[in-house]
């Protein structure tokens, strides 16, 4: 079994993630008749060549749709990652008939237009990673639809940095926000908003925003009269800021499911969410995080002083947000997926 994974993305953010984590489970978990042969259709500056060095995994440049079709090893089915990735597995199933599956990772309803039509009927299963992702493609019937999760990524932590930070921020709870700094997607105008709420009522905490993006700034402009806020920028060791974090906040003004959200409950941080998209898909209210309506900071600081103010409640979110996490390991993606494509090539 060969199967080619493409991801034409710029940059690097969550579905970029998700696509090496997948990777890099399949090449660990294998396969008994001989093992998963595996390659990846990117672009020339992919961010992701760098991260899967140590991976045997076959690099195809395209930096487009339309590049990367003359390739002289033939995959057993293709997996397009991301939008224009499926625009690359229509082309190559018309090159050379190979099938292929599609995973979408945003929220948005796909636009009822031809050539959406046209490629994802032409797709052999389209992968949601939430429920909510699941019922817009079912409603559109275009294709068969299962649903596979997003899953954490194992962030890891070194003791060394964890105590750097902890002794600079000695005296103070941090409230921490992970994300692309881009208000429309991420909501940072919202948590912005939230910590003016709370610099008279919780002097001690502080807003840690780790991130860069098109609006950053812009919301560090806004931002400039409030003390208790810290735009960390990017940083590759989030481990290390997720274990000195009180709370972790996510006002996502929209969200396909929200992965990292899984790396805050898996280094045991409580955490208050919007009650958005795929959001609810790994939150429980009150009993695994709380979930606030979208775009309300009066709301968001009300959650965020309950739970400030009340250790134990954030002991019993944390406690239930790890019994979940079993099931959103990347080998528990990887064994998904490849029950899928085993499946597929069966018939």
């Amino acid at each position: 079994m060969h199967i080619r994974h493409v991801n034409l993305a710029r940059g690097f953010r969550g579905g970029e993630r998700q696509t090496l984590l997948l990777i890099e489970a399949l090449a660990r978990l294998g396969e008994p008749q001989g093992g998963i042969d595996q390659s990846l259709v990117c672009r020339r500056d992919s961010p992701m060549r760098a991260a899967l060095a140590g991976t045997d995994v076959e690099l195809i440049d395209a930096d487009h749709a339309l590049a990367g079709h003359g390739h002289r090893t033939r995959a057993t089915l293709t997996h397009a990652h991301e939008a224009k990735a499926v625009h690359w597995a229509w082309v190559e199933r018309r090159l050379h008939g190979t099938p292929y599956i599609l995973t979408r990772r945003v929220p948005q309803p796909v636009k009822d237009k031809r050539f959406n039509r046209l490629t994802y009927r032409g797709a052999a299963t389209a992968v949601a990673i939430s429920s909510v992702i699941e019922t817009h493609l079912r409603d559109r019937r275009w294709c068969p639809v299962v649903r596979i999760p997003s899953v954490l990524s194992g962030q890891p932590s070194d003791p060394t940095q964890v105590a750097a930070l902890r002794e600079r921020f000695a005296g103070r709870r941090v409230v921490g926000h992970i994300g692309a700094l881009v208000d429309r997607h991420k909501g940072q105008r919202v948590l912005l908003a939230a910590a003016r709420r709370l610099r008279e009522t919780h002097p001690d905490v502080c807003f840690l925003l780790l991130g860069e993006g098109e609006d950053g700034e812009t919301l560090k402009a806004e931002s400039a009269g409030l003390d208790n806020v810290i735009w960390e920028g990017f940083r590759p060791n989030v481990g290390d800021y997720l274990e000195i974090m009180t709370l972790f906040a996510f006002p996502s003004r929209n969200e396909g499911l929200g992965s990292t959200l899984l790396d805050a409950m898996d280094h045991g941080v409580p955490i208050v969410a919007s009650d958005v998209d795929g959001i609810p898909d790994l939150i429980e209210h009150d009993v695994s995080g709380l979930l606030v309506p979208t775009g309300d900071p009066e709301a968001l600081a009300a959650a965020l002083a309950v739970l400030l103010d009340d250790p134990a409640h954030r002991q019993r979110l944390v406690a239930a947000a790890r019994r979940q996490l079993e099931a959103f390991t990347p080998a528990a993606m990887a064994e998904a997926y490849l029950a899928l494509y085993r499946g597929l090539l069966d018939r």
